[in-house]
């Protein structure tokens, strides 16, 4: 029975991977910042700060395959007067210390979650990223999953080790944060939205398939030296995101018109023209490559993963106005 080694294992998508590893059958090492309980059955080791001096000694005693899902992701308010540095030291730096002191220690394969951001931020047209696309990171965060990407593909080079790179787009589900969850909110209190113009086309993920997929490229022979795109499946415009989240909330539509262009005008005047690229641009991933090449078919639609967060984002709203009632 393979020993499989999670870094980021208590975090969104660690934890329900570990779950579904142990599901498989597979013995389960959790990679952990610190104390923390995980699901019955995982043995979990304090790595601390990740950086290139940690010592994962002890961590990869026994392992065959890691999955490196710890990293340092986007900073909603950036404190750090050298931003770069602060996202290289963990995700550069921390990955390749990782990976050759998994070497010696005879890890047989290193499975790397990387992001789409490596291709770029936002595709035009019918155009949709693939492997074979010229890389294009725009911030700190893309320039830093890149670097170390090429940091693993020198090594594999070098010592042999089975490297895959995964490069999943937006995440949801249960646990989701960020603007996501920021949008579930809105939707299930009926504010209004002016989300209607929204004919862009966007690619997401349900995190139970990303870690179906991420499973695969670690148990698949074929996975080895590769890297995967990957995706629900299905690409939707802002506007029917609303309405399929309303749906999975049980809640009507509260989108209205209001033309994109004068909304953009309005976003660069406040400084949030970022955020309205990410509601009104597309981005779309051709994930053909994972299909053909492992067989691997999305478990979960995408209306079957926004109903399993809207019932998780149900059950945290009602278990808090019980506890402050």
């Amino acid at each position: 029975m393979s020993l499989i080694l999670v870094t980021g294992a208590n975090g969104f998508i660690g934890r329900p991977l570990c779950e579904e590893l142990l599901y498989r059958g597979h013995r389960v090492r959790a990679a952990v910042r610190s104390p923390t309980r995980m699901p019955e059955g995982v043995e979990a080791i304090e790595a601390g700060d990740i950086d290139g001096t940690t010592d994962w000694t002890v961590a990869l005693q026994g392992v065959d395959t890691i999955i490196h899902l710890a990293a340092r992701v986007h900073v909603m308010k950036e404190t750090s007067t050298d931003p770069l540095a602060e996202f290289l030291k963990v995700n550069l730096h921390g990955t390749e210390n990782l990976a050759r002191q998994a070497v010696h220690a005879g890890v047989k394969r290193f499975v790397y979650a990387s992001s789409i951001k490596v291709n770029g931020e936002q595709t035009a047209g019918t155009q949709s990223f693939s492997e074979n696309n010229q890389t294009d990171p725009q911030d700190h965060y893309g320039v830093s999953k890149w670097q170390a990407e090429q940091a693993l593909h020198r090594i594999a080079n070098e010592t042999g080790l089975e490297i895959v790179i995964v490069r999943p787009p937006l995440v949801y589900g249960p646990g989701v944060k960020g603007n996501f969850i920021r949008l579930l909110g809105a939707i299930d209190k009926g504010t209004p939205l002016p989300l209607a113009g929204a004919h862009n086309a966007r690619s997401m993920i349900y995190v139970g398939n990303l870690v179906d997929a991420l499973i695969a490229c670690a148990t698949h022979s074929a996975a080895a030296e590769q890297t995967y795109l990957v995706s629900d499946g299905e690409d939707v415009s802002t506007a029917r995101l609303a309405n399929k989240i309303a749906i999975a909330l049980g809640r009507g539509s509260s989108s209205f018109y209001f033309p994109p262009c004068l909304l953009r005008v309005v976003a660069r005047l406040l400084g949030r023209a970022e955020q309205m690229d990410r509601l009104f641009g597309s981005l779309r991933i051709n994930d053909e490559k994972i299909r053909s090449e492992l067989a691997w078919i999305p478990p979960y639609t995408m209306e079957q993963g926004l109903h399993i967060t809207a019932d998780w984002y149900h059950s945290q709203r009602n278990g808090y106005n019980h506890g402050t009632s």
